[in-house]
């Protein structure tokens, strides 16, 4: 005779919004209460609700606790996409939406209810390995223990442990190189017509632009002389398909393999869907023909998981633990920044949790883990060596060019989607900071754990015990290396140098660099508490003296990890009877791991020597403090290259056979609206190695003309935050939500959302906003897209890399124009470009006009997609105008004539009705 299935519990559920709080006794309907009343109810007796962190926000009561039910869906469903919202969560599990605030703690308790029904049905996919984390999870008082323990009976047999269940990667030969081949444009438009699909609408300027892209498939004519192209591809032309056409032609003829970098996340996802048109899942051998590639910092860290789940993490953490053990059972791959894991789940648990749980230090001791064989990290390095397709992003794509560390043959075809950003990630590449959080991670490298640190951490003697046992050189090394990293900052440096008391050569040279800074600071950052930052010109004798006592200090670091590199390679060439495979993986890890910290001191030391020293033409250094709401968060000397491209020209695309940058706004526009390459070539780094791109540009084939408005709203006075926030709130009421925000300042992004989210809210137009709202980009961007009467506010961030087409993004709404900030390194690429002819104003005004351009982006998506840009900004120079595509009609209005336009809708629904065109050739 079958149990019979227990009752779910009845509990009280609270909802919160901006519009006000509601309470629903169990059994009860929901009451409209004050704050004080909730959190009272919170503290009697555990509560129903959904996105604890939220619900706390909008209480102004951090410390809230509850019954989340984004807790349990994590723990039922691993590794499956669930949007954060009523709305979502009734998507998830398949039943109605509430239909107001009012109505949605009834509902909270009908997803309770729909929830804990998955754990009966003989079809719940995550039943294997349930009972036992909630048996751990019970010991680590997760709250929902106790509720899910009637629903989740014992397993006639023993589950296995994680570690039993995951796969291990196998070791492949070596993949041949790539042969040399020379595609046709009709192979190519034949593969396009494939992948588009039978019926597919015939899109010329994709043909056109796939043509284009078989160019650096083609064999190399010269050493270092790869085929470079530049292509811009408007918006529409579906430059995705246009590339994979020929890259699958190429890679099933050669047998090689492309990689496609990307700066966003979102195109990854993206590109990872568009390439099943041209890839199955697995090959016949199971192997898989597309991966996705990111750095190690993205992917869970077995042996950081198990510390944490064998009490490493305490608390809250410890029920992370477990659910992020528990999801990586499901996971595809491991990614755990932007992959199947929910990007809300780290939001839910005290800060740095998922952090934690990755690779973030380098500390990783390779063939001597435990759990290497399984690693994600190592997984996806070895099959992506077999694949066809890499999907990457440029950072990484950078970093292993510069450090030499390749599974397989390093790439030789590349292809940098999102191009426009080549510059910026080149820039982060190849740059050098000597500050204290940089400093400490070494030290903490080196030595390994200290005092009362919590986590694993090992330092160098731990990672090579058994290489210096038997090796005497290389264990004084080992020693050596872990007395000179005590010259670096230790553990509550910060609070050191602000009573005056710093220890050790680094110390004293950041607290010297600390007094510098503020000393000359004339921004007036200091007082308003922002980050502060200054030349290295004429520096003050103390500071000379500090950075020499500070070079000495490194390179007396160096040197022993310099003979510790010798000594492990000199193991490698003769090795003992003991030594085996994964002992040489460790040893090579380990030299890998040296080899870059090396480079690390020597970059260090270039850069002191520049103190007191003769400046370096190729650099732009300078000394900063970095704050955040008036206090010190770090202090150090910065160096990055006046060109990044210059590197990148070296390092990768010199080795390289054939790549192309390609983006919708790669190239700058002229007064005519057409394409100004100029700014593209110099920042490809062509110039660097003598090559001459080829250029090709495919316009969109969006009716902007029809189906977008740009208005710049004339009346609104800069720094008046009241008037900004009641134009902010009279546009996003206009268009009933679907309004995108952009901001230049987080200051002003937060002063516009305190004085209008309630307002909103009481006429059901929820607001999201980045550096408010407890939620990670990624899913305030999935709230965004999910609900069209949501707007979302943002900064950068949302200005490159969100993808909303359709009804939720009607509007986008600039609140000024998006000048450069007038850094130290921007001041100098400005002079630098003013002296090669071009002028500072023209350098400041491409940036500009990239960014005006990635921000109307975002606007139109598809065909059918229409709206506004709305500029609210007066001073809006004519000379800017072209940023925006050929035929988009411009029009300076009044906020009450911008505020009538979009409550009449988007433009091609108005009608033939236009607004008379801005000349874009006036200036």
């Amino acid at each position: 005779m079958a149990a019979p299935t227990p009752e779910p519990p009845a509990l009280p559920a609270l909802h919160a919004s901006h519009a006000g709080l509601w309470l629903s006794a169990p059994g009860g309907v929901a009451q409209e209460i004050g704050k004080g009343q909730a959190i009272n109810a919170c503290a009697d007796t555990p509560v129903l609700m959904l996105n604890a962190p939220l619900v706390a926000a909008r209480l102004g009561y951090p410390d809230l606790s509850g019954l989340d039910l984004l807790e349990l869906y994590a723990f039922l469903h691993p590794a499956r996409f669930c949007v954060p919202t009523p709305k979502g969560l009734a998507a998830a599990l398949g039943i109605e939406p509430p239909e107001d605030d009012a109505a949605t703690p009834l509902f909270l308790r009908e997803a309770l209810v729909a929830m804990l029904a998955v754990c009966g049905r003989d079809d719940w996919q995550e039943r294997q390995g349930a009972w036992s984390t909630l048996q751990s999870l019970a010991r680590a008082r997760w709250p929902w223990a106790q509720v899910l323990a009637p629903f989740i009976p014992k397993p006639e047999r023993a589950e296995r442990w994680l570690f039993a269940t995951l796969p291990e990667w196998e070791e492949s030969p070596e993949r041949p190189q790539p042969a040399q081949v020379s595609i046709s444009e009709e192979e190519v438009h034949g593969q396009l017509a494939r992948l588009t699909g039978q019926g597919a609408e015939k899109r010329e300027g994709q043909r056109a632009y796939a043509g284009e892209v078989s160019r650096i498939f083609a064999p190399r004519d010269a050493k270092g002389r790869p085929h470079l192209l530049l292509a811009q591809a408007g918006t529409g032309i579906g430059k995705t398909l246009g590339y994979l056409s020929p890259a699958s032609v190429w890679a099933e003829r050669s047998q090689g393999t492309l990689w496609v970098s990307t700066y966003t996340k979102n195109l990854q996802r993206q590109l990872r869907r568009e390439s099943r048109r041209a890839w199955p899942e697995k090959r016949a051998d199971g192997s898989a023909p597309v991966v996705v590639r990111k750095g190690r910092e993205n992917y869970l860290c077995l042996l950081n998981l198990e510390d944490a789940m064998q009490g490493g993490f305490a608390g809250r953490g410890a029920v992370l633990a477990q659910l992020v053990a528990r999801w990586a059972q499901y996971s595809r791959d491991g990614d755990m920044i932007g992959g199947d894991l929910p990007g809300w789940l780290g939001t839910l648990f005290p800060r740095r949790g998922i952090s934690a749980l990755t690779d973030q230090r380098g500390e990783c001791v390779y063939a001597g883990c435990p759990h290497y064989r399984k690693c994600f990290i190592e997984r996806a390095a070895r099959t992506s060596a077999q694949a066809d397709l890499v999907i990457a992003n440029h950072a990484l794509v950078m970093i292993n060019a510069a450090r030499g560390r390749h599974h397989g043959h390093p790439p030789t075809r590349l292809i940098f989607d999102e191009g426009h950003h080549v510059f910026d990630a080149a820039d982060s590449t190849f740059a050098a900071a000597l500050n204290g959080q940089e400093a400490i991670e070494l030290r903490r490298w080196i030595i390994g754990p200290e005092r009362n640190s919590r986590g694993r951490r090992r330092g160098l003697a731990a990672r090579l015990a058994d290489v210096a046992s038997y090796d005497d050189a290389g264990g004084e090394a080992v020693e050596a290396a872990i007395e000179a990293a005590q010259a670096l900052p230790a553990d509550g440096w910060l609070g050191r140098i602000a009573e005056g008391a710093p220890s050790g050569p680094l110390e004293e040279l950041l607290a010297q660099v600390r007094a510098t800074v503020f000393a000359r600071d004339e921004s007036g950052g200091s007082e308003a508490g922002y980050g502060i930052e200054t030349e290295i010109a004429d520096p003050p004798g103390a500071l000379v003296d500090a950075a020499q006592d500070a070079q000495v200090a490194l390179a007396g670091l160096r040197k022993p990890l310099l003979t510790l590199g010798q000594r492990l390679e000199a193991v490698m060439e003769d090795p003992p009877d003991w030594l085996d495979s994964q002992g040489r993986a460790r040893i090579e890890g380990a030299r890998h791991s040296l080899g870059w910290r090396i480079d690390l001191l020597a970059a260090w030391e270039a850069l002191l020597a520049r103190i007191g020293g003769p400046a370096d033409a190729d650099f732009v250094d300078w000394l900063a403090v970095d704050r955040f709401e008036a206090r010190d968060y770090d202090i150090g000397l910065h160096r990055r290259w006046l060109d990044p491209m210059k590197p990148f020209a070296k390092v990768v695309l010199e080795p390289a056979h054939g790549v192309m940058l390609t983006s919708a706004t790669l190239a700058d526009r002229d007064a005519e609206g057409e394409p100004d390459w100029a700014r593209a070539i110099s920042a490809s780094g062509a110039e660097h190695i003598g090559l001459k791109p080829h250029l090709t540009s495919q316009p969109s084939p969006f009716d902007y003309a029809r189906n977008a408005e740009v208005l710049i709203v004339t009346d609104i006075r800069r720094g008046d935050i009241a008037a900004l926030a009641g134009a902010y709130s009279r546009l996003i009421e206009a268009s009933g939500g679907g309004t995108l925000g952009l901001f230049t300042a987080i200051k002003r992004l937060r002063a516009v959302h305190a004085r209008i989210a309630d307002r909103l809210a009481r006429a059901r137009l929820p607001l999201y906003a980045q550096h408010v709202d407890p939620i990670d980009t990624g899913t305030l961007t999935d709230i965004f897209g999910d609900d069209p009467r949501a707007s979302l506010l943002g900064t950068d961030a949302l200005r490159d890399g969100i993808d909303v087409p359709g009804d939720s993004l009607r509007s986008v709404v600039l609140e000024a124009v998006p000048w450069p900030r007038p850094t130290i390194l921007h001041r100098a690429r400005r002079a630098a470009f003013a002296e090669s002819g071009g002028g500072g104003g023209a350098y400041d005004d491409r940036i500009i006009r990239a960014r005006l351009a990635q921000a109307f982006g975002r606007l139109i998506r598809t065909r059918e997609d229409s709206g506004h840009f709305v500029v609210l900004s007066a001073a809006f120079p004519s000379r800017l105008l072209s940023a925006f595509p050929k035929g988009t009609p411009i029009e300076r209005v009044t906020l009450d004539e911008a505020v009538s336009r979009l409550a009449a809708g988007p433009p091609a629904r108005q009608g033939e009705m236009k607004p008379a065109a801005i000349d874009a050739t006036a200036d």
